[in-house]
């Protein structure tokens, strides 16, 4: 969302020079006060928040104002309060006072509406009295209506707290038939040999089962039985894909690391082939082995004890559990990971349930699967404050690479944790202080470093659009507000030296534009 400020008449040119995007929607005002906002009002509000502004007019990428008088705006601005506060007419009224104003600019008068991203308890917002047939979210620069489907997920998502997705009684599952031993026997292992005193240690398979969350009983009904996290954690994967389980279960670990035979699409794949049970524990060691070997591993001293692991071995491990734990397993997609020599991405299926801001900032956990979570708490292997987000930053800051980014899928939802690979740090530097950020001195006279800023920006970009991104995605990672200042000083001129290439180069001002990188050298620009 557009932030505020005090300038007007440079916030408005601005968000007319970003054009509409998945988060800043035009809207003329002529003939009266659209029916269309409320649609784009829950598209915001069930999506990434935006901003709504009424009585401009856009042709062709060009925007003009409507020429609407203040008296017209001002009375549109009371029908918009009065319908937000009617739940007749939509489900919940979500900005403040000060998130809807009155502007004018040049000789015409606007109205800002900032339309925040509703908490994961308030969602669905819809339009109406039926949320299956009015309820909205963003797709780039359209609003588009739900399916029934994911209206439900909206729901299951808004009642997790008291009813998580892998809390859920299985009936029918047995001990020996459908829990992988071996699975479970690694895993007290591990438990044993890192906490060798914890009280759980000598019980009974199927008592510590319960302890952890995997058997359990509900007292009101006295239902009893595997959960569903239990049987994702430990199960064999037949059982795992009964009808009666996960019947769409599927992880997937992709691996490409660059070839000299250009016929080989994965260099190294981890998926259900049957030659190993394929449930969540093996999964993640599995998986988490094969992605440490695109860190460096240079020993550091801690306490006086040699230490293997870094902080960038932490910042894998909890990003490769979120990923596990945050999966929809409603939504009947996959955890997709995969690692090439640029980035790891981890992919789990559903929406975010919290901003992009909040999951950077941390401190608040909302955990679609807690039950899971739980069970890599045990190990160690997770934080429940903040999802494990800051170790998950501070580790790539430890190693001196560009910052994760999130982001956001629709159709089908995904959250995709980016996680860009850099060149191996000063060793000595590392050793004698991990934590220490060189001081200034040290960054200035280090021939390596570019000090020039347009060439570190124009770095920036070709690291970002490994994979196409749109003009808005580009500003947003820059953390830039001027359109076309990036297109002049920026993305034209590295266009033109074949560093970046449009995706759509026959319609240059198509909406659905995107570039991406074709080649990294940039030292002669």
């Amino acid at each position: 969302m557009a932030e505020h400020t005090t300038d007007i008449k440079s916030r408005i040119k601005a968000l007319i020079g970003q054009g509409e995007s998945s988060e800043v929607e035009f809207k003329s005002a002529r003939g009266g006060f659209p029916g269309s906002f409320w649609e784009s009002y829950s598209a915001f509000a069930n999506t990434n928040g935006g901003t709504i502004v009424l009585g401009v007019v856009e042709k062709d990428n060009r925007f003009s104002f409507d020429g609407l008088t203040e008296e017209t705006i001002v009375r549109y601005k009371k029908i918009f309060w009065d319908c937000a506060h009617n739940k007749g007419k939509i489900s919940v009224c979500l900005p403040r006072e000060s998130d809807v104003r009155v502007e004018q600019i040049e000789e015409s008068y606007i109205l800002i509406c900032d339309i925040p991203r509703a908490n994961y308890e308030l969602r669905p917002v819809y339009i109406g009295s039926n949320p299956f047939e009015s309820t909205y979210r963003r797709n780039h620069e359209g609003d588009y209506l739900c399916t029934d489907a994911e209206v439900r997920r909206m729901f299951a998502d808004a009642e997790h707290d008291r009813h998580s997705q892998d809390g859920r009684i299985l009936a029918g599952f047995e001990f020996e038939r459908d829990i992988d031993q071996e699975s479970l026997h690694q895993y007290r292992q591990t438990l044993a040999s890192l906490q060798p005193t914890h009280p759980w240690i000598g019980i009974s398979d199927m008592d510590f089962l319960k302890k952890i969350g995997a058997y359990t009983t509900e007292y009101e009904t006295g239902k009893e039985g595997f959960t569903l996290a239990g049987i994702l954690m430990f199960g064999k994967y037949d059982s795992i894909t009964n009808p009666s389980g996960d019947p769409m279960y599927f992880v997937d670990y992709r691996e490409r690391i660059a070839t000299d035979n250009p016929d080989i699409r994965w260099t190294h794949r981890i998926y259900p082939d049957g030659m190993w049970e394929a449930n969540l524990y093996q999964y993640y060691v599995r998986v988490y082995n094969r992605l440490i070997q695109s860190l460096p591993r240079p020993f550091m001293i801690k306490d006086g004890v040699r230490q293997e692991e870094t902080p960038a071995h932490d910042a894998v491990r909890e990003a490769l559990i979120n990923c596990i734990v945050h999966q929809d397993v409603n939504a009947q997609g996959h955890i997709i990971v995969e690692r090439t020599d640029k980035s790891l991405v981890f992919m789990n299926q559903g929406m975010m349930l919290v901003s992009k801001k909040q999951y950077f900032e941390g401190g608040r956990s909302i955990c679609r699967n807690p039950i899971l979570q739980k069970m890599f708490m045990m190990l160690g292997r997770a934080e429940k404050a903040g999802s494990g987000v800051d170790k998950i930053v501070s580790g790539w800051k430890y190693l001196g690479w560009p910052l994760p980014t999130v982001a956001e899928e629709t159709r089908p939802d995904y959250v995709v944790l980016t996680m860009q690979l850099g060149t191996e740090p000063d060793k000595k530097t590392r050793q004698e202080n991990p934590t220490r950020k060189p001081d200034k001195k040290t960054r200035q006279e280090n021939p390596t470093r570019k000090s020039n800023k347009q060439v570190l920006r124009r770095e920036q970009i070709l690291e970002f659009c490994v994979e196409p991104k749109s003009l808005f995605d580009i500003l947003q990672h820059l953390g830039l507000k001027n359109r076309e200042n990036l297109m002049e000083v920026y993305i034209n001129p590295m266009i033109g030296a074949g560093a970046l290439a449009m995706t759509e180069p026959d319609n240059p001002t198509s909406r659905n534009q995107m570039y991406v990188a074709v080649r990294e050298d940039m030292e002669h620009m």
